[in-house]
């Protein structure tokens, strides 16, 4: 097994633990050159992950490459064997990042049945009142 492709094993095996969707893009042939090597979702979360080996370094492409997925609000890692653990740290990021989507989705509910509330209460009293 090469060297690249032991660091890719260790992201998989962090994605799988995590339960993330990912896939290995097709760069040959209608695929786009230059894309990173694992490409997944998780927690509605899109992030990319580019492995090296060593002190492998990313192309010129790869670099424009990861520059658009920011661009385009998504997450891109460049990973060896050093910094593997930035795929777990980023996971659970995204996973304190769902936690507060979902607590403000849940107050939001919350402050906007409380205005609906008042407001029904707040028409009651002037119908009351115009009698």
């Amino acid at each position: 097994m090469t060297p690249e492709k032991k660091v890719k094993t260790k992201v998989v095996a962090i994605l799988k633990e995590f339960g993330a969707y990912y896939f290995y893009p097709v760069t040959g042939g209608y695929g786009a050159s230059g894309v990173p090597d694992i490409v997944g979702c998780y927690k509605g979360n899109f992030f990319a992950v580019e492995c090296k080996a060593g002190k492998g370094k990313t192309t010129a492409l790869q670099e424009k490459n990861i520059a658009n997925i920011y661009a385009a609000g998504g997450t891109a890692l460049v990973v060896n064997e050093d910094n593997i653990d930035d795929v777990r740290n980023l996971l659970v990021c995204m996973n304190s990042v769902e936690f507060e989507r979902a607590w403000l989705e849940t107050t939001v509910q919350d402050t906007t049945k409380e205005l609906i509330e008042a407001r029904r209460l707040t028409n009651e009293v002037i119908a009351r009142s115009s009698k």
